[in-house]
């Protein structure tokens, strides 16, 4: 069974190794000279590919978002720069010997139905390598291009824009903050991308200016106790829980865990409307240099004029030099016709967010076009091997009329959960998706049955952090150390931060301390109480 695969990053990687393990014929096609994705940091921006800015790292740890049976180096730092992003998908090619499926600056210029689609499922790729065109006919097709590449940039919605003399262009292009230095710059959106380059640039421009609609919660990677946020985060104790209480309940504690490290409204940052779980922006950064005065936060933007903004509470910067749009992407599938594919508003009707919803034959699937609150990568894979394993007919779609109700239901709960905003119309619950895909793989670790058989880790996969290990302890893919994958995770967390080993008995003479100092005070009590009577 030939499959086409396009796009060689995260998602394209993936797929090509799941249709290896599945016993199909892969060929991928990849527009750059190079593999990685939005992870290939380059100089300049490359049409039609994503481009981020030479500081980017991760916003997920390296133990959640690795791939299951290939972990990060141990060395690696729990959030890795874009060049270790990298470095790691070079070793995961070179492992798997993936290469030689993957053809580079190779452009997908169309994916059609084949004339037998019908009784075939078959479809016909068109590509373009240097000036000459060919087409394939292949069995099925992945479509792994990514959601990061077509820029949502709406001038339309700022009154003035024509007439504001400064510079202006989408967060898309900015790269480093060399060309910046002395200037009076302001950073329109505030996702993770705008106020990583608000802090950025905060350190050579003369004034950063931060504009957000809406505001949002602002979440350091280092959580409890010094752990990295997801792994305290993304268990399914704490996500049973987040899905079981109130929600009026669940709203109130996340105001009171996101305040705790400082409080939003004193900021300017408070959510709008907290009844939405809106994604939470990482930064370590930024109350800092807010309370620093380096980046000052400001609302919405109502008008430009040649050389000044106004906002929504009637107060205006003046000689501004530089706008930088952080308003997000769209994604978009030029390569498909829209009976196959149609977005609008940047929604789009995909069965599990995979599979068009009016397709005569599951042969085609999207990977890794959602927004989980947790790791893409994880998330990409579980889809990659779902997705081959319904090529294979070993996996099986429910009837037209159930794939309908089933995309419905998903959208009200997403409308639910995280509110209408076109950006996020394709966010999901990451520990409850998964597990929805791994039931019908098989892989979905049974946790009553280990709680009888291997109570040890049963409590490791209750009360610690979901890694991608776990669905690797049994079903199709089993890999035989996944049990020591994750009852060595803390191991490997704490690793690259104990540079400098403190000796443990410090720790433990400590405790003996305030032990017999409890029992001290306890006897003392005690005394008190019996003398009195």
């Amino acid at each position: 069974m030939k499959v086409a695969v396009i796009g060689a990053g995260n998602s394209g990687l993936i797929s090509i190794k799941c249709c290896l393990d599945e016993g199909l014929e892969p060929t991928c096609y990849e527009r750059s000279e190079d593999i990685g994705g939005l992870w290939r940091f380059t100089p300049e921006v490359e049409s039609g590919r994503a481009s981020i800015y030479e500081s980017v790292v991760t916003n997920t740890s390296k133990e959640m978002m690795c791939y299951s049976d290939f972990p990060f180096p141990e060395n690696f730092p729990n959030f890795l720069h874009n060049s270790k992003m990298l470095e790691y998908y070079k070793k995961f090619v070179e492992k798997f010997d993936l290469l030689k499926y993957i053809q580079f600056q190779t452009i997908v210029r169309s994916v059609k139905k084949h004339p037998s689609f019908s009784s075939t499922g078959q479809w016909e790729v068109t590509t373009e390598k240097n000036g000459k065109q060919d087409t394939t006919i292949f069995d099925a097709v992945l479509v792994c291009s990514g959601h990061h590449s077509d820029p949502y940039y709406p001038l339309e919605d700022f009154p003035g824009i024509n007439t504001f003399k400064g510079e202006h262009f989408h967060s898309r292009e900015y790269k480093n903050s060399k060309a910046f230095n002395g200037k009076r710059v302001v950073v329109v959106g505030m996702g993770n991308s705008g106020a990583d380059i608000a802090v950025e640039l905060s350190r050579t421009a003369a004034q950063v200016f931060l504009s957000t609609r809406r505001g949002s919660w602002v979440m350091s990677r280092v959580f409890e106790h010094g752990y990295p946020w997801d792994i305290c985060f993304d268990t399914r104790f704490q996500n049973w829980l987040r899905n079981t209480l109130p929600t009026s309940f669940v709203i109130w504690l996340t105001e009171k865990k996101m305040n705790a490290w400082f409080d939003h409204a004193n900021f300017g940052l408070q959510p709008r409307d907290s009844t939405q779980f809106k994604e939470p922006l990482f930064n370590d950064e930024l109350p800092s240099r807010i309370t620093c005065g380096y980046v000052v936060v400001k609302p919405d933007v109502t008008e430009f004029t040649e050389t000044s903004l106004k906002f929504e509470d009637g107060t205006s910067v003046e000689n501004i030099d530089v706008v930088i749009f952080a308003t997000g992407y769209r994604f978009s599938f030029p390569f498909l016709d829209e009976s196959i594919i149609k977005v609008k508003d940047n929604k789009i009707s995909l069965y599990r967010n995979i599979f068009p919803e009016n397709l005569e034959k599951p042969t085609l699937g999207v990977i890794g076009l959602i927004q989980p609150l947790g790791p893409i990568m994880s998330s990409s894979e579980i889809q990659a091997r779902w997705v081959t394993r319904v090529f294979k007919g070993l996996c099986t779609l429910p009837p037209p009329d159930a794939i309908r109700k089933d995309i419905e239901k998903k959208k009200e709960i997403a409308m639910s959960r995280f509110g209408p905003r076109r950006e996020h119309t394709i966010q999901v619950d990451y520990i409850e998706y998964l597990d929805e895909l791994t039931t019908d793989i098989g892989c979905k670790p049974n946790i009553l049955e280990l709680l009888t058989k291997d109570p040890v880790l049963a409590f490791k996969i209750i009360f610690g952090p979901c890694t991608p290990a776990q669905f690797r302890l049994t079903g199709p893919g089993k890999w035989p150390i996944a049990r020591k994958q994750i009852m060595t995770t803390w191991d490997r967390i704490m690793k690259p931060t104990k540079t400098r080993v403190v000796k443990s008995q410090d720790r433990s003479s400590m405790s003996v301390i305030f032990g017999v100092g409890g029992l001290c005070i306890l006897a003392l009590l005690l005394a008190v109480i019996m003398y009195k009577n």
